[in-house]
């Protein structure tokens, strides 16, 4: 399946049904009054949250989504029949936002929530409605209401609780192949990951968390350079981001690599790039590595931050790492429901 995040659609909602001009003909009624019937409501276009999808793929390729208009009224009272709603489901994390303006409409976090993006006219009502003592027979009757329409954007931002950021090959792949189910491409060259990966990591008795693995950032990246940063989105929504440090071959000093990396996260969002980190550097069983790790750590302990060395291949240091990742959850998570009023 195609990993689509983004989709632009149509919806219009269902039209109002008219309402009914008629009157009571009965052989023993000579004065029969209006008896004409109200419209019914046109269908609503309903957004409905749901886990179990995770792209926009059907979104994509079906754009146009327009609901029945309500019945007309009837004579003898009868109200036309109330359109049904169409409810499109949408990946959990999708947000909604008018094409033209830019609003945001909505942002679809929990698993069943719904949003009306268009609502159906109501229906018109019937000259029986307007009867009264100086006018005991109306000939008019309402029209239906119009529909609400418009253009919207689905914008999709995984729901993570772990971000893993860094430069292009520094093992993102692995390490979430690692510690997860999730087995994305991994090979020996640039950009391999083209789309995001999420992964469900468990560490002991402690409750499980999400992992997201997106494509390999670089200086200029805020410009369109390489992947760009279209998929930082994915990583918005998470409470901590994993940064990977990889020192084998060419790589450029641990410090020179967060420098780089959270300049494209502050060019991105300010708010990103204050996001918790917790620092590792990945790759310990290559001999490059282990030759530059001392001083990598510490010139990072210089500067305040605590790395953590790690294998993906070897498994050496991952359980020191993955506990580092569930306090550091644990921490933000208390200081989220502490701000929270």
């Amino acid at each position: 399946m195609k990993f689509i995040d983004e989709a632009k659609i149509y919806v219009k909602g269902g039209d109002g049904g008219r309402g009914c001009v008629s009157f009571r003909r009965e052989k023993y009624v000579p004065r029969g009054g209006p008896n004409g019937g109200d419209g019914g409501k046109g269908g609503d276009i309903v957004l409905v949250a749901s886990r179990s999808h995770q792209t926009l793929l059907d979104l994509k390729y079906r754009q146009h989504h327009i609901a029945k208009h309500g019945g007309h009224g009837e004579g003898s009272d009868r109200t036309g029949r109330n359109s049904e709603d169409i409810r499109i489901p949408v990946p959990a994390g999708t947000v909604v936002k008018d094409a033209e303006t830019g609003e945001v409409l909505a942002d679809m976090v929990h698993d069943g929530e719904t949003f009306i993006v268009a609502r159906g006219g109501i229906g018109g009502r019937g000259n029986a409605r307007f009867a009264t003592p100086t006018n005991q027979a109306p000939r008019y009757a309402q029209p239906g209401m119009p529909g609400e329409e418009r253009w919207i954007l689905l914008e999709l931002k995984l729901l993570a609780d772990v971000g893993i950021i860094g430069l292009p090959n520094a093992g993102k792949s692995t390490f979430i192949s690692r510690v997860s189910a999730a087995r994305p491409k991994i090979a020996d060259y640039p950009f391999t990951t083209l789309t995001p990966n999420l992964g469900v990591v468990k560490v002991g008795d402690r409750a499980p968390f999400v992992v997201a693995d997106i494509p390999g950032l670089i200086p200029g990246a805020h410009r369109g350079l390489g992947m760009g940063i279209k998929f930082l989105r994915h990583v918005e929504r998470t409470s901590v981001l994993l940064h990977l440090l990889d020192l084998s071959g060419d790589a450029a000093t641990a410090g020179e690599t967060m420098t780089l990396i959270n300049a494209e996260l502050h060019h991105f969002s300010p708010a990103l790039g204050a996001r918790p980190q917790v620092v590792a550097i990945s790759k310990i069983d290559l001999t490059d590595t282990r030759e530059r790790l001392a001083a990598a750590v510490d010139a990072l302990l210089r500067q305040g931050i605590r790395a953590f060395p790690f294998s993906a291949v070897t498994g050496e240091g991952l359980p020191a790492l993955l506990h580092a990742l569930a306090d550091a959850l644990d921490a933000a998570r208390e200081k989220n429901e502490e701000e929270t009023p």
